[in-house]
């Protein structure tokens, strides 16, 4: 799907996705991202079934407010050990659809939140 570009040139955007793939400022992006305003990085876990608490505890090095987890065409939910050390220091994680926070997250960076995006695929 297309998402339109929206007014931030200084900012990273989703701008489309697809079952495997995001693009970010239109250029297609493949493989678990971590994508902030201003950085895009390979992110470790190969999928879902290799989530580790160090992949969470590392998202703390980009100083989120808000971290969005994208787990490609379904919800799957992590468990909570996972992601404790961002919820002890204050950071709120919501758990989605890769479509879904690729629209999420262009209205937070869009509003100068500190969102985080997390992106697995299936």
């Amino acid at each position: 799907m297309k998402l339109v570009q929206d007014k931030y040139p200084h900012m990273n955007q989703f701008s489309g996705y697809g079952a495997d793939w995001v693009s970010v400022n239109g250029e297609r992006q493949q493989g678990s991202l971590l994508i902030s305003a201003t950085a895009i990085k390979p992110w470790r876990p190969a999928g879902f079934d290799d989530l580790q608490r160090e992949d969470f505890a590392a998202v703390l090095q980009e100083q989120p407010e808000l971290v969005l987890l994208g787990t490609g065409r379904r919800i799957r939910f992590p468990h909570p050990s996972l992601t404790r050390d961002l919820l002890e220091a204050g950071v709120g994680v919501e758990v989605m659809d890769v479509g879904a926070l690729c629209r999420i997250f262009n209205a937070l960076a869009g509003e100068g939140r500190r969102a985080v995006a997390l992106v697995l695929f299936d």
